[in-house]
């Protein structure tokens, strides 16, 4: 029998948790808390379906080492970098070892249970890594040239500011660019952006 979709929880912050079990709880999701990457990895089951809300900081193996870890055991299960110090560069790294978004404390308590939802839907049907490549791939290349030089600074954590610097042309031009480019790529965020960036660097390096 295939086990309920089942979101883990790991945060050293008893409060947090607490707060983050109410939270789930009240709209009937399975929960488990962890309070150090290390005991998650304990009992950690690649087959087990659901999400992982991961805090960025805790003490001893910290939010990212714990992607680290999980990404050696090739884990599917998505996960969510929960952090009160996130900034654009850490959500790259954040991106870049495995996390399928990045959310600030402190956050909108429905958006969360929302993508939640939708990651956990996902994670039921997971579809083999090649199909999610070549639909980033797909994407990747109806950008214009501009438009990749644009997403690559964005990605990068570059200010609209910045990007028009240093590309020589007019902050209207990079906004109109970036809104067209988001639309390419069919996300409605940054965080979507950099995860299906990295993704794609990813997969055309290794195959």
């Amino acid at each position: 029998m295939t086990a309920l979709p089942t979101i883990f929880i790991i945060d050293d912050d008893p409060d947090m948790c607490k707060s983050l079990a109410w939270l789930l709880e009240s709209v009937q999701l399975p929960i488990e808390i962890y309070h150090s990457g290390t005991a998650y990895l304990e009992v950690h089951d690649s087959n087990r379906r659901g999400c992982l809300l991961i805090d960025m900081r805790m003490p001893g193996m910290s939010g990212l080492q714990l992607l680290e870890q999980l990404n050696a055991r090739q884990n599917p299960i998505p996960v969510i970098i929960i952090s009160a110090h996130g900034d654009i560069p850490l959500a790259v790294r954040a991106m870049k070892s495995g996390a399928v978004d990045f959310i600030s404390k402190p956050f909108n308590e429905q958006l969360l249970i929302e993508r939640i939802q939708e990651l956990i839907e996902r994670d039921m049907h997971r579809h083999p890594y090649i199909n999610q490549a070549s639909l980033y791939t797909r994407r990747f290349e109806s950008l214009t040239p501009r438009e990749r030089e644009i997403m690559e600074q964005v990605v990068m954590g570059k200010m609209n500011k910045q990007i028009a610097y240093v590309l020589g042309i007019s902050m209207k031009t990079v906004e109109q660019h970036r809104a067209k480019l988001m639309e390419k790529m069919q996300v409605g965020s940054l965080a979507e952006l950099i995860k299906i960036y990295w993704f794609f660097e990813h997969s055309s390096k290794n195959g």
